[in-house]
């Protein structure tokens, strides 16, 4: 009977350690011990509740910008001569960023429904492209602005007004060196301005046309009535209009330089 109590005991003691049930069949000699565990698995913390929040959306980029005001250059004829097109300028191309190329892009942004900028980012130049032909040179030169090509061998020596058909330049030129180069325009097809070497025979400060009935400020004339003048028409309208054979200028104040610098009997050559 003592035997038995001790293992009673000793199983009760094991119960406590453990945490397990111990129970006694009726035999007590063999007094067996059935251990029981607890049911579930224990874990040392708790899960975190799941995370109902929905995920945030990443803010899409905004578009590369690809110019802005101040920027210069070839490209910025392009667009100037694409917005041109569809009535969104009227002045230029000149080939800066300004406050005028400015206004137009904002004008297209604001009818396309896209922000407006002012600035030509890719979503607006791709809409753009889309609505417009590809430029040619003398739409990005409309009004000017384009390089002189090489003058003439014939413009090397003495006072020279070279004339370039290729470039529409007039280089006025002394000893082999330019001293002002300009923009210029020519007779149209029924009325080309005729090449080769001339002389300046005849300067008109105020001269009028009287085949024409048009003014032809600061004219210089070097073959009958062709002349180098000043043309307002070419100032407004550009490469969109020609002459009835003179060499146009648009840039007054140059024209005004020029004039006052040439003297009778300067050279003209008009070339390729």
């Amino acid at each position: 009977m003592g035997r038995a109590t001790a293992v009673l005991a000793a199983g009760a003691a094991l119960t406590v350690l453990c945490g397990c049930t111990v129970q006694a069949s009726g035999d007590d000699r063999r007094s067996p011990v059935r251990i029981e565990l607890p049911s579930g698995t224990p874990s040392g913390k708790s899960a975190p509740p799941p995370d109902d929040k929905p995920s945030a959306t990443p803010t899409p980029a905004a578009p590369a910008v690809l110019w802005s005001r101040g920027d210069e250059g070839r490209d910025i004829r392009e667009l100037q001569s694409r917005l041109r097109q569809i009535a969104w300028l009227f002045d230029g191309p000149t080939g800066t960023y300004d406050d005028l190329t400015e206004q137009a892009v904002r004008g297209f942004q604001g009818k396309r429904g896209l922000p407006k900028t002012g600035k030509t980012d890719q979503v607006t130049w791709e809409r753009l492209l889309k609505m417009t032909r590809e430029p040619g040179k003398w739409d990005l030169y409309l009004m000017g602005g384009q390089p002189a090509d090489a003058p003439d061998a014939r413009c090397l020596t003495g006072r020279v007004l070279c004339v370039s058909k290729s470039s529409r330049t007039l280089r006025w030129m002394i000893d082999g060196r330019t001293v002002l180069t300009v923009p210029v325009r020519f007779g149209s097809q029924y009325t080309p301005t005729r090449e080769g070497v001339f002389s300046v025979y005849w300067k008109s400060r105020h001269h009028v046309s009287t085949l024409y009935d048009s003014p032809m400020p600061y004219a210089m004339f070097f073959s009958g009535g062709q002349a180098v003048h000043y043309s307002s028409d070419f100032a407004a309208t550009g490469y969109g209009g020609a002459s009835h054979g003179c060499v146009n200028v648009r840039d007054e104040r140059a024209i005004a330089e020029m004039f006052a610098q040439v003297r009778t009997g300067d050279k003209v050559v008009v070339h390729w």
